[in-house]
């Protein structure tokens, strides 16, 4: 009666509007103050020890390294670099933007800052050389969703806190995953801009056009190498690379190229802090309905379900991808991961899947969320900066979807493209 009590409350007051933050708090408060003899003390207890990790420092870091340079002039450059490599293929505007999506991640760690940096710009130049905007908007959203899986990653930051993973390990094991999510989306690019008619740039470039464009993207590309190399190599951890990464962006948008005012900078220090503002009290109150739910032992309870389904890894893997992919239709994925996490890992645990590995397919999952409604929060970022509706955007949108549960199956059963590569780094 009370996990129904406590899911029933969660889910209307989602579906009525509530912030997704509060509609945990107020679950987690009705079946503690209703069912239970707990200090309703539990919940702020959490909270405050759910948020007091010093791993969870990167995110609001990341999140401010991903602003500054997405109105700092990297973004731009990496665009234009892209472009000028392989705007020229048949679709070359779609291969640029998915191109640039796939560096983007590698730097902001989220999807909506991903598909709103890159599709801000390249949206109208695609809808310039003959691209229909509602295909324009449709490839941003899902490119954007490589963000969360290219590390650095601000969704692994939270796998990795919640369930002692390493989140080193996890940001390896993104890697690989992340650019087979490009490549799939390219792919599905190519296939319809030969059924729609969508062409590429005229002629190719010149050895000089691709130099020229090189020296002036630089210092842009060279943000990736710096963060990701840094982590790698051991020389700083996933946290202080995010500090890293505000200090670099910083210089690269000032300094360097010299397109950020003082003005700029203010705003993105106030946007990521009220961005970061929403995800904080978010890990916050899913940490105390996590620890509700650890209490009453429904993560065993629902394991033990799940195994009595079917015996086969195989299908029981498929069954945790059906029902992930439907809960990132309805939800954000961080309460998701701080929620699912501690509840399914047993269960893959028993499919043969490591930690890491089960760590990229959940959020793998999540991630096409944000290309599915109603919840796809990227697609409301691409509709807030294109113009055009979901529904529009749907017809496109499937294409991608279709590709990229295809990574997410190749994801799931081969623990090579995960695992495999984080044991070769590691040695």
């Amino acid at each position: 009666m009370q996990i129904l009590v406590l899911f029933g409350v969660f889910l209307i007051t989602v579906f009525i509007g509530v912030p997704i933050g509060y509609s945990i708090a107020l679950a987690t408060l009705v079946v503690l103050a209703g069912f239970t003899n707990t200090p309703l003390a539990m919940i702020t207890q959490n909270c405050v020890s759910g948020v007091n990790s010093f791993s969870l420092m990167a995110i609001p870091f990341f999140i401010l390294a991903g602003n500054l340079m997405s109105t700092g002039g990297v973004a731009k450059r990496i665009v234009n670099f892209a472009d000028t490599c392989i705007g020229w293929i048949t679709g070359g505007l779609s291969l640029v933007t998915t191109a640039a999506c796939m560096f983007f991640a590698a730097i902001s760690g989220s999807a909506m800052a991903t598909c709103s940096a890159v599709g801000a710009i390249m949206i109208p130049e695609m809808e310039k050389k003959g691209y229909p905007r509602p295909f324009s908007a449709a490839l941003a959203a899902s490119a954007g969703s490589i963000g969360v899986i290219i590390p650095p990653s601000v969704p692994f930051v939270i796998y990795g806190v919640v369930t002692g993973t390493s989140i080193g390990d996890m940001f390896i094991a993104g890697f690989l995953p992340g650019i087979m999510m490009g490549i799939a989306i390219m792919i599905a690019c190519v296939v319809m801009s030969k059924k729609y008619g969508y062409q590429g740039a005229s002629s190719k470039p010149t050895g000089r056009d691709v130099w020229i464009s090189f020296k002036d993207a630089f210092w842009a590309l060279l943000a990736p190498v710096i963060i990701l190399g840094g982590i790698y190599a051991g020389i700083f951890t996933p946290t202080e690379a995010a500090v890293v990464a505000v200090i670099y962006s910083i210089f690269a948008s000032v300094v360097i190229y010299r397109e950020m005012t003082l003005k700029q900078l203010y705003a993105a220090f106030v946007d990521s802090v009220r961005l970061n503002g929403n995800i904080v009290f978010m890990v916050g109150t899913a940490t105390a309905f996590a620890s509700y739910l650890s209490l009453k032992q429904i993560p065993v309870l629902i394991a033990a379900f799940l195994t009595s389904l079917t015996s086969n890894p195989i299908i029981l893997m498929l069954i945790i991808n059906v029902f992930l992919l439907f809960v990132g239709c309805l939800m954000d994925n961080i309460p998701a991961t701080i929620i699912l996490s501690p509840i399914l890992l047993p269960v893959a645990l028993e499919c043969g899947l490591s930690a890491v590995q089960f760590g990229v397919v959940l959020t793998m999952n999540l991630a096409i969320g944000f290309v599915t409604p109603p919840y796809g929060s990227n697609l409301f970022v691409a509709t807030s900066i294109s113009g055009v509706k979901i529904e529009a955007m749907l017809k496109y949108v499937l294409w991608f979807i279709g590709a990229l549960l295809v990574v997410l199956m190749l994801t799931t059963y081969v623990p090579f493209f995960t695992q495999g590569i984080v044991e070769i780094i590691n040695g």
